[in-house]
């Protein structure tokens, strides 16, 4: 008979464990990878790895004109496709020293805020459901469907509108269409307490995200972080009101930056409210505006070759998540030269290995969600 002596434990009590959260992790709002490096239930180290979705958008604007490139620029964040569109037609516009009808401007300033009240409120819905309260999405998309109700009136697209032109929009607005975004909005303001109650009152939640994926002001201006993010730990920047484009530079009363200065996981999700709170507030503003503009075009004429004169611009926007900015440089050609794409969330998404390292695997998820990222915009 021979024996046999099994050792149990030894070396491997003292061995990291590399753990890969992913690359198709529920939590992760798209394809993303987490590799995690392991003492125990205790992270030591994690690296994002990002790429999966091989978007490759830059490469794409260089063979795309600019009517063209307005459709790939509103995919990559796809919660806040009109915002994205943005961007891109204001650096044509800015090339080309074209000015944009008032009313289109107006327009423009209202859908944009719209389109930030829905992105939002997926993340306000999705958040908590990671942590594993499932009402508050339920909540979430019925809210979210009367939103995009309008703005499927409005566009003829419930998630990538193609509303925006190069010196304004598609087209001028349906009739008696504000009277039914003003209904829309007051209907969804009027229960945005779920999510205070629902939310914020619950300790569980409370428990799972207080004092939990710190993150420092060092740390967001180190990495680029931006958007509700950056001013949950207290960095106060919003473009809307420090950069003034469209009509935000006439809305400065009613426009609130929400900032906290925890930096926690639920800073984060108490700014994203507040924020689409605020949204929606200059929603109705802009409706009142737009209510007292005379009729008038919402676009210009445009030749049927558009070519930007040469040079470069850059066009950043605040949307929805954060900084989002095209830098143009163009040859005088119908399409770009050139079309370097500064997303939000790509910048974000890098302040991971700044947050896990020393948290828990179980507070893995919870500072995951609260970076409210969209994996397009990441991987471009």
């Amino acid at each position: 008979m021979t024996e046999t002596t099994i050792g149990i434990g030894g070396a491997a009590e003292s061995t990291d464990m590399v753990l890969n959260i992913g690359p198709q992790h529920p939590s992760t709002h798209g394809v993303l990878r987490l590799r995690i490096v392991l003492d125990g239930e205790r992270i030591q180290h994690a690296e994002p790895v990002i790429g999966y979705m091989h978007r490759g958008a830059e490469k794409l604007f260089e063979a795309r004109d600019y009517r063209q490139i307005i459709m790939l620029a509103n995919r990559h964040d796809w919660l806040s496709a009109f915002s994205n569109e943005l961007g891109v037609v204001m650096a044509v516009e800015r090339m080309l020293g074209m000015e944009v009808p008032g009313r289109a401007v107006w327009t423009r300033t209202l859908l944009a805020e719209l389109n930030r009240v829905l992105n939002h409120l997926m993340f306000l819905g999705s958040y908590p459901l990671e942590l594993g309260g499932i009402t508050p999405v339920f909540h979430a998309f019925r809210e979210r469907e009367e939103l995009q109700t309008v703005m499927e009136e409005v566009s003829g697209g419930r998630m990538h509108y193609m509303f925006n032109r190069v010196g304004g929009l598609k087209e001028d607005i349906p009739a008696g269409w504000t009277g039914r975004v003003r209904e829309a909005v007051t209907s969804v303001r009027s229960r945005m307490d779920v999510y205070e109650n629902l939310v914020l009152g619950n300790e569980i939640f409370r428990g799972r995200t207080r004092g939990i994926g710190v993150l420092s002001a060092d740390a967001v201006h180190a990495y680029g972080v931006s958007g509700p993010i950056a001013r949950a730990s207290g960095v106060d920047f919003d473009l809307r009101r420090d950069e003034p484009y469209l009509a935000y530079g006439e809305l400065r009363d009613t426009l609130k930056v929400v900032t906290r200065t925890e930096g926690d996981c639920l800073a984060r999700f108490e700014c994203l409210l507040e924020q689409t709170l605020n949204s929606l507030e200059l929603a109705d503003a802009c409706l009142d505006r737009l209510a007292g503009l005379e009729p008038g075009p919402v676009n210009q004429r445009l030749p049927k070759v558009l070519k930007a004169p040469e040079g470069h611009t850059y066009a950043w926007t605040e949307n929805p998540l954060g900084v989002n900015g095209y830098y143009l440089v163009s040859k005088g050609e119908k399409t770009p030269y050139r079309l370097k794409l500064r997303s939000a969330s790509f910048n974000n998404i890098q302040a991971l290995t700044e947050l896990l390292p020393g948290t828990l695997v179980s507070d893995m998820v919870a500072i995951l969600g609260s970076l409210f990222f969209v994996v397009g915009d990441i991987d471009k």
